[in-house]
Formats: structure tokens, sequence, C-alpha cells
């Protein structure tokens, strides 16, 4: 410290430090740098500011270094040029609705849409003048007849994150193109490493950052990925004008998460394709929605685009079960927890009742469905506690109720 420094009082010297212990110092970790206000240097700096120059440095909720790094990642891991942090993969959704739509706009979102998004459609439809209308995730090119001279963004999920079909993304996306409508696809499924939204006619690219990408089911946050610069500048003033923000600190754990997620992505994999080959076979299950096999709809779609599956699967039981029974073994099981936000170590299932979840598209199962999380514990201690839960399933059914 100078002279001056050491004369000030000690709070001041707390509030103005000069100390500098870091030259030399290097690690493999993301720094953290936390700030609501930014200094700058000189009023010129501060009149010069524009919005839409990522280079400057404006306010602590808009960007900050860490936060500026990990869009940076999540961008280059989706095959984009940009990408916007928000704190949930609904908060992404809806920077997508309030950054390209007005009153009288219209919107198609597919039948198999993550319930939230068909929630978000349904009270913009009613609460600010916009059409939202669902549409067979397996219409493919038959879109185009759908689109209407006010429809101005088409949904995509693929796979449904439930009942797992596959869309043809390419015909879809050609449709659209064809009549200068944007397509958005909920991308989150494939963690952006096995299926890449932009080499196949997409524009803008939703991930929950809350699932693979953190890794510990205890982060949330979302993230909207585009190529397409006017596209970019349209949500970031949706996002800054919502006033949308993110923790640093959470964008550090997602940051120390990255470097593993494929090999946790691989890994979720080859246990799901174990288990799921297996359930496959079992009598209490009438159908395998898994994209990876042949009988799941749009298999196809998936064997031509994506390179990979993850840990996310569904099953049909067989209709002899009833929910009730269903329920049952859903609480059986020991190491698979009810609950939601895959992406995480430990395994979850959770039962759907598919038939009041749609409007578009009829359901041909009759069954209850099950949604499977396979996380990272060991395939055959997860076989095992899947087949205990048979078995009380089993002696659920064989009692009258």
């Amino acid at each position: 410290m100078t002279k001056s420094d050491s004369s000030r009082a000690l709070q001041t010297r707390i509030i103005h430090p000069q100390d500098d212990l870091t030259p030399g110092f290097e690690s493999f970790a993301a720094p953290v740098t936390r700030a609501s206000t930014v200094v700058f240097p000189d009023l010129a700096s501060v009149r010069a500011l524009d919005w839409r120059n990522d280079a400057q440095w404006r306010y602590g909720l808009h960007a900050t270094p860490t936060s500026a790094m990990l869009q940076k990642r999540i961008a280059e891991i989706e095959g984009g040029e940009y990408a916007l942090l928000q704190p949930s993969g609904l908060s992404s959704i809806s920077n997508v609705y309030f950054g390209l739509l007005k009153s009288g706009d219209d919107v198609l979102i597919p039948d198999n849409v993550y319930s939230p998004n068909r929630d978000h459609g349904d009270w913009l439809a009613r609460d600010f003048g916009l059409t939202a209308r669902y549409y067979d995730p397996m219409i493919g090119a038959g879109i185009a007849e759908l689109i209407q001279p006010n429809t101005k963004l088409i949904w995509v999920e693929a796979p449904g994150s439930v009942t797992m079909e596959v869309s043809d993304v390419r015909a879809i996306t050609a449709a659209a193109r064809a009549r200068n409508v944007v397509t958005a696809i909920d991308n989150t499924w494939s963690a952006g490493l096995a299926f890449k939204p932009f080499e196949h006619g997409i524009d803008i690219s939703v991930q929950a950052l809350t699932k693979y990408q953190s890794g510990g089911s205890d982060v949330l946050m979302g993230a909207t990925i585009t190529a397409d610069r006017d596209l970019y500048l349209k949500l970031k003033a949706a996002r800054m004008r919502l006033g949308i923000g993110v923790s640093v600190d959470d964008c550090s754990l997602v940051l120390r998460a990255l470097p593993s997620m494929k090999a946790r992505f691989e890994a979720h994999d080859r246990t799901a394709l174990g288990l799921a080959g297996w359930l496959k076979t079992r009598p209490e299950i009438a159908a395998m929605l898994h994209p990876a096999f042949e009988d799941c709809p749009g298999h196809e779609f998936y064997k031509r685009d994506f390179t990979g599956a993850g840990g996310l699967f569904s099953v049909v039981f067989d209709e002899r079960y009833s929910a009730a029974q269903i329920d049952t073994f859903c609480e059986s099981l020991e190491l698979f927890a009810l609950g939601w936000s895959w992406g995480g170590a430990h395994s979850l299932a959770m039962p759907y009742d598919v038939g009041s979840m749609r409007t578009a598209a009829s359901w041909p199962h009759r069954g209850t469905l099950v949604r499977f999380y396979i996380g990272l514990e060991e395939e055959a201690d997860l076989r095992a506690d899947i087949e205990r839960a048979l078995a009380r399933l089993a002696e659920k059914a064989s009692t009258p109720e």
C-alpha cells in the first residue's frame, strides 16, 4: 500500500483494497466473478454503452466473465454461435415466447411437448391474445398444411420427454423455412451432445442446464442458443427487459460439471440401453418407448439424426395393471426416487396418465406409462431393484382390490 492508503481508516481500506495476491496463480477452476455494479473507468465509457455489444460489461444482471464463459461453452456444445442463460429451462422457453411473439401471432406446439410449455402456450393464448395450436409430433412435412399467415413460431420436441416419439425435424424445419417461420426445439433430452439442432434447420435451441450439464440435481438453469444474430438480439432484448439473470455461483457449478458431461451421458446411455433391452422382454411391459429401439415411433429419424440417447426412456405397462397398482410398483422401488429433473447421478421413476396430456394426437396405448431415468448406479443393482418392484406388482395384482 501507498502511504496515502495506509493513512485511511481501516473500514475505508477494507472497502477499497489494493491487495495484489494473484500474480502467477493459475488453476483449472473457472474464476467466479460476482457483481451487481460494474465499475467504469470514465463517463465516456458509460455513454458509449450499447446493449447489443457483448464485449462491453454493463451490469451484473446481464453478464459477468463467469456467466459469459458458460454461455460461450454452451453455444459451442450445441453447435450455435450465441447463448443466453436463464434461471431455469422453463424460463428459457418463456424467453423464446416473449422475445419473438406478440398479440395476434400464432404458435404451433407438438402434442408431446414438455407440460409446462403447453401450460405456457395456453396461458399466452388465454391472456395475451396469441393462438396456440397443437400438432401430432409425427406429422413431418404435413406441418406445412397447418402454417397460417400469422404463424410465427413452431416448437419441436424430439424426442418427447415423456412419450419419446422422435419427430422428423428436417421435414418440419424445411416446411417452416419455406414460409419464413422460426423453429425452436427443446433439446434437453440430447444435452446438445447427441443431436445438433442447427445442422437440421432449427433456428433456436432450448436447454435445461438443470439436467446433464449440472449433473448434480442441485442447480436450476436454462439456456437459449442460436446461430442467427438477429434472433439472438431479439432474445437478448427480451431477457434484458424481463430482468432475467442467473447466479454466477450456479454458473460455476455448471462450468465445473461440463468437462465430465460427455462421459456421464455415455455412461447413462449404456446402462439405460441394457435395462431397456431387458425390460422389453418382461411380460409386464406392453411397449418400450426408447428411441434406439425399432418399435419406438420415429426410430428411423433417431437413427438418422442422433448419436446417442442418454438415460431417459419410458415403458407402457400391460393394461391388466391398474394405475393404482403401477403406483405401488413405483413406490416399491428403492434405488429409483420419485421425482423430476433428471440428469443427475440418481435414478428416477414417475408414472404418467398420457391420455390426459394430449389434445391433437391419439395415444395408442391403454396401459399406464412409467418414465425411467437411469442414473449412475450399477446396472445389476438397478435391475434387481426393478425385479423386486415387479414381484410386488404381481403380488398386488393377484390380490382383489
